[in-house]
């Protein structure tokens, strides 16, 4: 069995969905203690519980002390992963990019294609927003060989949720890419996306969009930001969400096939102008570092490419704590082997095949 201390590095939730994720591919019993400590609120929340019991279910496995607040779990994995179609709702407003970040490692080895409707927050602090999810890391990772797409059915903001995206994945038919990005290269173009809900009266994702805009194009850039009011005379979503929300969300293409991306979501007392100007600093900050990825794909690249047939080498704005938890991780439970060599991350894949 293996034995993970949740307590160690950074503390957080990721310990427990990469933990689990890579159980389920490793066919190994998981133990895991000190489940967040460090947080204010420790042991499990709801995001954290659903992740884990998602997991159980397409594997067929089972989990010892699976609930609410518990600092250790004992999880056991059953010997074949399902695909087909799956329903989780996390409950609350937790992240179901976070959810859906537990289940892609597994759902690609699937013994046949996976369907995932997830309900639950989509664009909140703490956590990558749905567009970014779709237009970042799965492109990123369909040149690894993956091929999953996300829809968004339903926004979905902090504290209510109920917002929605189905993720479909393929089964992998042959052993994960190692991927190398080692220069940034021009930058070609900036897209993006500012939604609003039930806001359009105060012209929030206007507001966003300029004040992103005027700061980017301040450093040469020329954005292209799409202005979307969810609303109900708006089909871009199933549903108009059950309450108001914002998020502001933008990428970078360059030459070299990078996309380092930034997203902030609204907040209460937190001003559409400065949503936009955030977001703006973050991508411009990450740019003018040289790397390849962002401060995000930095760290959830590393799960993929410690599962890949060769060694992956990317460039990254900073070491945090986050990549330093998952470079541990996937040492500890799958045997890759992993480095930082100043801002370069290399990571020797395992070559996981089912």
């Amino acid at each position: 069995m293996i034995e993970i201390n949740g307590g160690h590095k950074s503390g957080s939730g990721t310990i427990v969905r990469d933990a689990v994720s890579l159980s389920a591919l490793t066919g190994q019993g998981l133990h895991i203690t000190n489940i967040r400590t460090k947080r204010d609120k420790p042991g499990l929340r709801s995001q954290h519980l659903k992740g884990a019991e998602a997991c159980r279910q397409i594997c067929q496995g089972r989990i010892e002390n699976a609930k609410v607040g518990s600092k250790e779990i004992r999880f056991w994995p059953g010997e074949r992963l399902c695909g087909g179609n799956y329903y989780f709702d996390i409950g609350t407003a937790g992240s179901t990019a976070l959810l859906t970040s537990i289940l892609l490692p597994i759902s690609i080895f699937c013994e046949e294609a996976a369907t995932f409707k997830i309900t639950g927050g989509l664009f909140q602090d703490f956590a990558p927003s749905a567009y970014y999810l779709k237009h970042v890391l799965f492109p990123v990772l369909h040149h690894m060989g993956i091929d999953a797409e996300l829809k968004i059915l339903q926004a979905g903001y902090y504290p209510k949720g109920y917002g929605s995206i189905q993720v479909k994945t393929v089964q992998l038919r042959q052993k994960l890419h190692p991927i190398t990005l080692l220069e940034q290269g021009e930058v070609l173009r900036i897209d993006g996306f500012a939604l609003s809900s039930l806001l359009e009266e105060r012209k929030v994702s206007d507001r966003m969009a300029e004040a992103c805009q005027i700061s980017l194009r301040a450093k040469g850039y020329n954005p292209a930001i799409r202005v979307i009011y969810d609303t109900k005379q708006n089909p871009t979503f199933n549903k108009v969400s059950i309450q108001a929300g914002a998020s502001l969300a933008i990428w970078a293409k360059t030459e070299n096939k990078c996309l380092i991306g930034s997203d902030m979501a609204g907040a209460l007392k937190r001003s559409a102008e400065n949503i936009g100007k955030q977001v703006a600093r973050n991508l411009i900050d990450d740019l003018e570092t040289g790397a390849t990825v962002d401060r995000y794909l930095a760290d959830q690249l590393i799960p993929f490419c410690a599962l890949a047939d060769g060694t992956s080498e990317y460039l990254i704005p900073r070491v945090t704590q986050h990549v330093e938890t998952r470079l541990w991780l996937v040492e500890e439970i799958l045997g890759a082997k992993t480095q930082i060599k100043d801002n370069r991350v290399i990571i020797k894949g395992i070559g996981y095949q089912r």
